[in-house]
């Protein structure tokens, strides 16, 4: 369980730097680019991954 919540969390991570990086206009080359919503969509999935990775990192 633990290690299903750090791969999701980490993939999350990633395509939310992805959406985010496009949505301000910085990694071209989709219609994404410079869509201020992606950027908005970006962070919250960043904040849902890092979540996910704090939460599957836990001691229990």
């Amino acid at each position: 369980m633990k290690l299903a919540l750090k791969i999701i969390g980490g993939l999350l991570f990633l395509a939310g730097a992805v959406w985010f990086l496009q949505g301000v206009n910085l990694l071209p080359g989709s219609f994404m680019t410079g869509d201020p919503q992606w950027a908005v969509n970006g962070v919250i999935s960043m904040i849902v991954g890092a979540g996910l990775l704090w939460w599957g990192n836990r001691r229990a």
